[in-house]
């Protein structure tokens, strides 16, 4: 007998680990307007080299073995009603709801589109450009900045790239000053020119940028690397802006519910947890999530569980690559110090294979 029906609207990260957490004990609805689970830690690779541009999209049909996977979207939750409609007019009733829609980021980490075929397509697109153009600008010099740079300049040797930051060192939300600095002695080592202190904005004519000095800069080719918007547009237009704070995000209790709905969850990039955005702190989250969605699924019966708080994850590991065989690693130690590894424990951590392979484990296929 299932505990109650829970419906999860969103298949990333959060999403999909908590889904499959609840598969046994309840009767799970996961819905998601991809037809496939994108693992956004490969696009960026994806959206440079040819010969990955299908490696980010995994099926969703190994996830469950008891709940379901409905591919639409979620336009209206009535809270009276219980019911989530989506767009086709399903109407989906639940128990506990949850919210695991994300954040949009800027291409190519991104989903084009609605099906498989039109994110490969967007995929092959950007790959032409890359292969074909003389001068390439990445802007922003976070994580994903610094990785999408080193991905391009390894596949065009012969091209210019220019990573542009607004902070004075790259890497600067990791807080450690000596990760910034490896990344960019590797980006200069391969002929990346690195501006930093440099706030760039589109310049006047088409392929000119300009930086807040007024310093013009001409490109063919740009990628924004400068953060992420959470997905909850669709709540605001559903009436449910009273959910969100300033910046969009879901406002959730300790226990990762929605401030004043005990049914209603939220977890992943989506809600306003302070820690950083990153994929361990989303599955930390979602393991959460699914204990205090039992607890609350049991909380009559003879077999109930107490509902526990979220623990914020401060200091994560953090690894950024550096093409397929080089990066670096912020390793949080006890004390509050960090550890910078380099290229072998970045390597063999996520930088060959970018962890697709422990991915396409939690969906169900093996790892190749």
């Amino acid at each position: 007998m299932r505990d109650g029906n829970v419906v999860v609207i969103g298949g990333g990260y959060a999403g999909v680990r908590l889904a499959k957490r609840l598969d046994s004990t309840a009767s799970v609805t996961l819905v998601d307007r991809k037809e496939v689970f994108f693992h956004r830690i490969a696009s960026l690779r994806a959206g440079v080299r040819p010969e990955w541009t299908v490696t980010p999209f995994i099926p969703y049909d190994r996830l469950l073995r008891n709940g379901r996977v409905v591919v639409g979207k979620a336009v209206r939750i009535d809270t009276a009603a219980r019911e989530v409609a989506l767009g086709t007019g399903e109407r989906l009733p639940y128990d506990v709801l949850v919210i695991a829609t994300g954040a949009d980021y800027p291409e190519p980490a991104r989903f084009t589109g609605g099906t498989t075929e039109e994110a490969a397509k967007s995929f092959a697109d950007h790959q032409r450009k890359i292969a074909t153009a003389e001068h390439v600008l990445v802007v922003g010099g976070g994580p994903s900045g610094v990785e999408l740079s080193a991905e391009i300049r390894l596949a065009r040797p012969d091209a210019r790239v220019t990573l542009a930051h607004a902070g004075a060192e790259l890497l600067n939300g990791t807080g450690s000053a000596r990760a910034g600095h490896k990344a960019r002695a590797w980006l200069e080592s391969h002929g990346v020119e690195v501006r930093l202190d440099s706030f760039m904005s589109p310049g006047n004519d088409f392929g000119t940028y300009r930086d807040a000095r007024g310093t013009v800069l001409a490109a063919d080719l740009s990628f924004w690397a400068t953060g992420t918007t959470p997905n909850t547009l669709w709540l605001r237009l559903a009436g449910h802006g009273a959910w969100l704070n300033g910046t969009g995000h879901v406002k959730v209790d300790r226990m990762l519910r929605v401030e004043g709905w005990p049914d209603v969850f939220a977890v992943g990039d989506v809600n306003d947890v302070g820690e950083l955005k990153v994929t361990p702190a989303a599955l930390s989250q979602a393991e959460t999530a699914a204990h205090n969605i039992s607890a609350y699924l049991r909380s009559s019966g003879r077999h109930g569980k107490k509902s526990r708080f979220y623990r914020t994850v401060h200091r994560t590991p953090l690894i950024v690559p550096f093409g397929p065989a080089d990066g670096v690693t912020v390793l949080p130690v006890p004390g509050g110090e960090t550890a910078v590894l380099g290229t072998r424990t970045t390597t063999v951590a996520k930088a060959k294979t970018l962890m697709t392979p422990f991915m396409r484990r939690q969906l169900g296929y093996t790892a190749a």
